[in-house]
């Protein structure tokens, strides 16, 4: 499992620990990645993601996991991500239908 977060798609960096006489050392930048189970409406089941804090805020501003996936065009987002807005859509349009 990559170190990257599935919205915002940060990942790890490098840089350098720079010591007090000037001597550099390599070392890696994790992004604050956590797991996180978002309750989506639509499937009315919880979707497992790995997001960074930023990516968390990001889908909690812009409405919850239901409304960020549906607003989001499919390029941008994921494998996993995609399929679960494919599962989304399908539920949304069956009931669209039935209606």
């Amino acid at each position: 499992m990559s170190r990257r977060c599935a919205v915002t798609g940060k990942g790890v960096q490098t840089g350098n620990n720079v010591s007090h006489s000037n001597i550099k050392s390599r070392r890696r930048f994790l992004p604050n990645l956590q797991v996180n189970s978002l309750m989506s409406d639509l499937l009315r089941e919880p979707v497992r993601m790995r997001l960074s804090a930023h990516g968390l805020r990001t889908v909690e501003h812009r409405g919850g996991i239901d409304a960020f996936l549906l607003s989001t065009p499919s390029v941008e987002l994921t494998v996993e991500l995609r399929k679960v807005k494919r599962r989304m859509v399908k539920i949304r349009d069956a009931a669209a239908a039935a209606a």
